[in-house]
């Protein structure tokens, strides 16, 4: 069978490799030059499989306020972006913060999360590669003795989804990460998730791409979709820049701008870009610098050491789909680096660069089949797109194949969200 996949980001490029392995003819369309130019170019690399937890949580609302307040706000809101489709999804999300959704959210999230770092230890093994990966883990960082007692929920479901971790006091952090020396007094402890990893997401993504190509994938790049054509609930093609395409089944992974893409069908997706930050930040003492990756609780920031650079991560936007580079949202993330790792590395030289993560109300991505006939999801991963990308690939490459998942994989598609209209092609716009 023939599959056209719509985007050649992480989630894309991963459910290419899949598909081809599973005999089938893939092609991959993309408006940029190369895999991985948007939201999977500078993401925060991490691969947190333990972290993985719907922002939709009880007491958020309340958190939220206190964030905007911050001198150093990790959450921004810019309203003049706002749409009809802004306000829909937040009411969305605002319904999902309760104990029990988010207990079956952050259980549903947690167990597509371990099977996709399963997944990827099994490629990297396979096809060797290097991605400056480090299998160090993740350390939560708490800066306040309330953020302890709060992680006890936390860990409740870790320990229910059997998943390690380790609750440390501050000499244990330093331990784990010796740059913390210098700042452990702005500490009080922290929580181990040894199972995490770290690498470039998107050396990652092309080194993947091209043992795709190895396979027979065809990439069609500087190829923008314009619309996709459907009649009786079938998708007949995509119209792009570069002329229509065709295949016999199509796979959404274009992120954020996979839900505007829809409605064009009348497809509704809950998805909304929520706009992130990072600084990319060369190392001028590695005795400073992070050994592995951590998240600074307070400032919701993580910081994530690769060979020469660390990446530092931050801040959620909600601003529509701009991406300016406004300096006062980079103060937040500059700032929490150079407090936990003085001296570590000269931001005055960093890459300061932004992305748009597809969120959806619940924090789980889309997986699966629709009711049209040949079209596939694969889409709104959220920050955690990397983490769950290889799973999330390998899921959906056997439901295309009508193979049996590995994991349970029904409470992972669209049909978790109201049903949609009745499908009139509208009019085709350029994302």
């Amino acid at each position: 069978m023939h599959v056209m996949i719509l985007g050649a980001g992480v989630v894309g490029v991963t459910s290419a490799w899949y598909l081809a392995r599973a005999g089938h003819q893939v092609t991959v369309v993309d408006r940029q030059a190369e895999p991985a130019q948007e939201t999977s170019y500078a993401n925060a690399g991490q691969i947190s499989p333990g972290y993985s937890a719907p922002w939709a949580a009880p007491g958020v609302p309340f958190k939220a306020i206190k964030w905007l307040l911050q001198d150093l706000a990790p959450l921004a809101i810019d309203v003049r972006h706002w749409d009809r489709h802004t306000l829909s999804w937040m009411t969305r999300m605002l319904l999902n913060c309760n104990e029990r959704s988010y207990h079956i959210n952050k259980g549903r999230m947690m167990r597509l999360a371990e099977y996709s770092r399963d997944c990827l230890k099994a490629a990297r093994n396979e096809l060797g590669l290097d991605y400056e990966q480090r299998t160090g883990g993740t350390l939560q960082l708490f800066r306040q003795h309330s953020q302890m007692a709060a992680s006890e929920k936390d860990i409740a479901v870790l320990r229910e989804c059997g998943v390690e971790h380790q609750l440390l006091d501050v000499d244990d952090c330093v331990n784990y990460e010796p740059g913390l020396a210098h700042s452990r007094d702005k500490l009080v402890g922290g929580l181990r998730l040894p199972g995490d990893e770290t690498g470039d997401c998107q050396a990652f993504t092309r080194q993947l791409a091209e043992h795709c190509r190895e396979l027979g994938v065809e990439f069609r790049m500087n190829t923008a979709v314009q619309g996709l054509m459907c009649q009786q609930h079938r998708i007949d093609g995509v119209i792009t820049n570069q002329g229509n395409l065709k295949a016999d089944a199509y796979l959404m992974a274009m992120g954020s701008f996979s839900a505007p893409m829809l409605r064009q069908i009348n497809l509704d997706l809950p998805i909304h870009p929520i706009k992130g930050y990072s600084l990319t930040v060369p190392i001028t003492d590695a005795e400073r610098a992070p050994q592995s990756t951590l998240m600074d609780e307070t400032y919701k920031v993580a910081i994530t050491r690769f060979n020469d650079r660390i990446r530092v991560g931050g801040t959620a936007e909600i601003a529509g789909y701009q991406l300016n580079l406004p300096e006062k949202r980079r103060a937040n993330i500059e700032f929490v680096v150079n407090d936990l790792f003085p001296g570590a590395g000269n931001t005055a030289k960093a890459e300061f660069w932004t992305g748009l993560r597809p969120m959806t109300p619940d924090g789980t991505p889309i997986i699966g089949a629709t009711d049209i006939d040949n079209l596939f999801l694969n889409t709104g991963h959220g920050t955690l797109g990397w983490t769950m990308s290889m799973g999330s690939a390998k899921v959906i490459a056997d439901l295309i194949s009508q193979r049996q998942t590995d994991i349970d994989a029904a409470d992972l598609s669209l049909s978790r969200y109201q049903k949609r209209s009745q499908h009139v092609p509208k009019k085709h716009y350029s994302y």
